[in-house]
């Protein structure tokens, strides 16, 4: 029998579980240095902009006419997954974000255990998407390499920076017990991931991430598929391959690793494999044009490409020139934006629909090198990711990544406090994630949505809308208004038709803040995530949907759009609104779930001091291998439980 001192009961299995709420964390202070200037990390910069003047001119009503079947629709998407819109999380900070370390009093070594603000934010996207889809590499894929074991039984340890890499990534090591920690979230949010195969060296390829990977993730379809190179038409910039490596070379280089992968008998699965992950330097068609996708056809699972609008190199790292983030502000309020860096990419959508290929953006945010100062972290952000997100599906891609980093970007969609204080402060939730959750909600979890940019009110560049079709009818309607204007004389006033009779009202959620320029002021049909420190990965806040009236004489619904913000609008009753506010989610705060199903809640007041100092002592569920949900844990609570009070805040769980 064995014995674990626990104050989070989470993590353990996929049981109904009862919700309170958690026990306040103190919230750190925003470190300023004696001029007044912020001097701590990026992530928690109080840097607030100027939100941009009212556009003169503004059209401030108008119509939309949607046909009643989609057959009558020109343009339409292909289907959309709500799950549309995941996250990329670098891989140097996998142990961070998703699982916590502590040294335990009970054994010399780490303790580890999920984090549960993670678990609580992926959980509010499968509620509404089905599943949530992430990916874990980036930069730092590259050179990781799987190894037995770490000292104090860490999963993954950072070693030198890479000089000559302009985003100064960390070679890694790391263990098998990265795949049971990502099995172990799956097992309770229905994650779904994407690995990176390391191609730094193809005389040495490390194929053990897809072998331990595909044994692990594999058996319970979480496995989405693994990526050959990051950035392939970088590597010459950063002095990773010689000068005047192209196209044609990293096409030969794919057919090594596929001929490494067809001779490996740990390895099972085919075609899915994520290529070519370019970002800029080569044009897609200079990849398309070597056969890469032709030749390796079975193979491959999913094209992709990288991409972010604007990048913040000099200030954090002296490269390119200097951007002012107050001037380039502006250059995310605007429907032209999402426009124009999708309309680059029609021709390689339409091409991967010729090939049979689902065509990623597998890492995007606002700016490389961590984002802008007050750009990043914005309701305006929120508006643009929502709104490029949107552009991305009508656009026939086939899913988007929202990169996470560590504590020194700005672009973050969730961000756990500094290692120092991960016990003693909440999270802070980025404003794109909003985007995320309301994108799920957009699009729904039927996989049939399709949709259509409706150029609305004669195609203004501040006040798009799209309408989603679903099974052949409307569903949906959103629409945004990036104007901030407090005096509501720019708020938007619509008038929607459907084609045929329309009920008496309609139920319509908005995404507000008091500006563009808000960083966590943001509200999603009332509820919110709070600010720096304050979030523990749950909504906060009973939600509040709004009505909008209809006119059935007319045929007509009218929807007010403030300024600035987002409004979906659920053009059906009945089921819609029970897809609009899922009243199941599992949520994992003070609360212990077994295995056979009995619930065990722990009232939070007997938990006020397991949430202080002490609590770096103490160990929580492990995430190693085992028996959960499919054996991808290696010790959990067992076929029987039994809670008992220690004192002082402390429970204990014995199982055999």
């Amino acid at each position: 029998m064995r014995l674990f001192v626990v104050f989070l009961l989470s993590c353990i299995a996929r049981a109904s579980v009862t919700v309170y709420s958690q026990v306040p964390l103190a919230k750190p202070t925003i470190s300023v240095g004696a001029d007044g200037n912020y001097t701590g990390a990026a992530a928690y910069d109080p840097a607030v902009l100027q939100a941009p003047p009212v556009p003169t001119g503004l059209p401030t009503q108008f119509n939309i006419q949607l046909a009643a079947q989609s057959s009558a629709v020109n343009g339409l998407s292909i289907p959309q997954s709500g799950a549309f819109m995941g996250f990329s999380i670098e891989f140097s900070v996998i142990s961070y974000v998703c699982e916590l370390a502590q040294r335990s009093y009970l054994t010399p070594s780490h303790s580890k255990y999920l984090q549960v603000p993670f678990l609580n934010l992926m959980a509010l996207i499968r509620d509404r998407a089905g599943e949530v889809r992430i990916r874990i590499g980036g930069n730092s894929q590259e050179t990781a390499s799987l190894v037995d074991s770490l000292d104090d039984g860490k999963m993954i340890e950072k070693h030198e920076v890479i000089l000559n890499d302009t985003t100064q990534t960390p070679s890694l090591v790391y263990t098998s017990e990265v795949f049971y920690t990502m099995g172990n979230i799956s097992s309770l949010v229905n994650a779904r991931w994407w690995l990176g195969i390391p191609l730094n060296d193809t005389s040495n390829l490390r194929l053990g991430i897809a072998e331990v990977g595909e044994q692990v993730l594999s058996p319970n379809n979480y496995l989405l598929g693994f990526q050959v190179g990051n950035e392939p038409d970088l590597y010459a910039d950063h002095g990773n391959r010689p000068s005047g490596y192209g196209p044609q070379n990293y096409t030969n280089e794919v057919g090594i690793v596929i001929d490494a992968i067809d001779n490996d008998s740990q390895i099972q699965f085919r075609n899915n494999l994520v290529v070519p992950s370019i970002s800029t330097t080569w044009s897609q068609q200079s990849v398309w044009d070597t056969g890469l996708v032709s030749t390796y056809d079975s193979e491959i699972g999913y094209l992709a490409v990288e991409y972010y609008p604007d990048n913040n190199c000099y200030a954090q790292y002296g490269i390119g020139s200097p951007r002012v983030p107050q001037d380039v502000f502006s250059d995310y309020l605007n429907h032209t934006s999402g426009q124009l860096i999708v309309a680059s990419y029609l021709n390689s959508t339409a091409y991967a629909q010729q090939m049979g290929k689902p065509f990623l953006m597998f890492e995007t945010n606002t700016a490389s090198c961590g984002g802008f100062p007050g750009v990043s972290h914005s309701f305006g952000a929120s508006l643009w990711a929502l709104d490029y997100g949107m552009q991305m599906a009508y656009g026939n891609f086939s899913g988007a990544l929202l990169h996470v980093g560590g504590q020194g970007v700005y672009y973050n969609p969730f961000t756990p406090p500094p290692g120092n204080l991960s016990g003693l402060a909440q999270w802070t939730i980025g404003s794109v994630f909003y985007s995320a959750l309301v994108m799920a909600e957009t699009l729904g979890h039927t996989g049939s949505a399709q949709v259509v940019d409706l150029n609305a009110n004669n195609g203004s560049i501040y006040t798009p809308a799209y309408a989603i079709y679903e099974n052949g009818a409307p569903a949906r309607v959103l629409l945004l208004n990036y104007v901030t204007d407090p005096s509501g004389a720019s708020d938007v006033s619509v008038a929607i038709s459907t084609g045929g009779s329309v009920p008496s009202s309609m139920m319509v959620k908005y995404l507000v803040a008091p500006s563009v320029a808000e960083k966590f002021n943001i509200t999603w049909a009332g509820q919110t995530f709070g600010g720096f420190f304050e979030s523990d990965g749950r909504l906060q806040g009973a939600p509040s949907p709004s009505t909008a009236q209809c006119d059935t004489n007319a045929n007509t619904c009218t929807v007010r759009v403030p300024a600035p913000g987002a409004a979906l609008v659920f053009l059906n009753s009945g089921s819609a609104q029970q897809d609009a506010l899922p009243t199941a989610t599992q949520t994992y705060p003070t609360t212990a779930a077994t295995k056979v199903l009995n619930t065990v809640t722990i009232d939070p007041s007997a938990l006020a001091t397991s949430n202080g100092g002490s609590e770096k002592n103490r160990q929580l569920a492990s995430t190693s291998h085992g028996e959960l949900n499919g054996g991808v844990v290696r010790r959990t609570v067992g076929w029987g439980i039994m809670l008992t009070g220690l004192g002082a805040g402390a429970w204990a769980v014995f199982w055999w």
